[in-house]
């Protein structure tokens, strides 16, 4: 008796998107410090996963209040932290390693093509919904003292001409940064991935995402 021809199922590997603890290890070995952000929320009557009733910005903040203290490098507390919380959104500190930049999509976009055409380099560029994030080297602690400054949430830099949709986030500012989770269900996700190159100056990116917003 012949015996039935052996069929070998394959399982069809769906597309699986980053862990957040992967990404956050990663962003540690680059030295860039991670901490805790909340995340939007599917079901229930509340929009973000923090305590507060009506949270202005559900799933794009940190966890605590003391975020800035507890950003880290450890690759122990930052598992520990994830493998408790695994939900959690991924929130990078500016200022320290890097500044960003964070533009409207079409102004990215078009700068984005500008730098690639003239070779520029970009360095690590981020899309965040409709914002478009460009990592540069940070000026948060300049030789020159006159030149720091610190940027609070969604303010741009009191030496900084006023540029429409166009935000500097530096000292005491952060970001919501790759893979985290959105409140439109989307990803923040790289399209420029950092690669452990030098950070391009924040002053020659500068000048052409201004031309890009005006």
């Amino acid at each position: 008796m012949v015996g039935a021809p052996l069929v070998r199922r394959t399982k069809r590997r769906a597309h699986r998107k980053p862990r957040k603890i992967t990404s956050v290890l990663e962003y540690a070995q680059l030295g860039w410090a991670s901490c805790l952000g909340a995340h939007p929320l599917r079901e229930g009557g509340r929009a973000c996963s923090c305590d507060r009733v009506g949270c202005p910005d559900p799933g794009a903040h940190p966890l605590s209040p003391a975020w800035q203290m507890e950003a880290t490098v450890d690759s122990a507390r930052l598992t520990r932290w994830w493998e408790h919380n695994p939900d959690a959104n991924v929130i990078l500190p500016t200022g320290r390693v890097f500044d960003v930049f964070d533009v409207p999509s079409v102004a990215g976009m078009a700068a984005l093509a500008a730098m690639d055409a003239t070779g520029q380099a970009t360095g690590p560029v981020a899309e965040n919904g409709d914002r478009v994030l460009f990592y540069v080297a940070t000026r948060g602690a300049p030789e020159d003292e006159d030149e720091w400054w610190s940027c609070h949430l969604d303010c741009d830099p009191a030496t900084i001409e006023s540029s429409p949709g166009l935000r500097w986030h530096c000292r005491d500012s952060y970001v919501l940064a790759p893979p985290s989770t959105l409140l439109s269900g989307a990803t923040v996700s790289w399209l420029r991935p950092p690669d452990g190159r030098p950070l391009p100056d924040p002053l020659r990116v500068l000048d052409l995402l201004v031309d890009a917003c005006e």
